[in-house]
């Protein structure tokens, strides 16, 4: 007769296991938190860019609405309804930049083709060199 020892192995996980794990998924999260900062990044730009280009497109559909020569001024302050911002205008209200600490320049005039009628602060999210005689 043969005799087999049979042993019970002890449930759960030991010490070694449970910090590997933890290890792990704390780098996952991390992983998470940069492509968060970068996807945040990425949208405050393209949010930047879209708030210049609708300001360029308003700016220039009332140049031509109105036969308005370049160097023309234009009220651009939050207070003052002007011919682009204001209620019942081409923009309802004067763009708030997308990042806290960031805010909008305006030239205050027509510009030329080809020039931007308002910029921001934050060279992060400033559009790069664009062609922006289309807008």
């Amino acid at each position: 007769m043969k005799l087999t020892r049979i042993t019970k192995r002890a449930k759960g996980m030991t010490l070694l296991e449970l910090t590997v794990v933890i290890l792990v998924l704390l780098s996952l999260i991390s992983i998470l938190f940069v492509g968060a900062r970068a996807w945040k990044k990425g949208s405050d730009r393209a949010a930047n860019i879209m708030n210049i280009r609708n300001v360029q497109q308003a700016v220039r559909s009332y140049q031509n609405m109105n036969n308005k020569p370049v160097g023309f001024t234009i009220a651009t302050t939050a207070t003052t309804d002007g011919p682009i911002f204001g209620a019942g205008q081409f923009i309802e209200k004067v763009p708030t930049h997308p990042v806290s600490s960031g805010v909008y320049a305006f030239t205050g005039s027509i510009p030329t083709v080809g020039t931007l009628f308002m910029t921001g602060s934050l060279s992060d999210y400033e559009p790069a060199a664009t062609d922006t005689s289309d807008w």
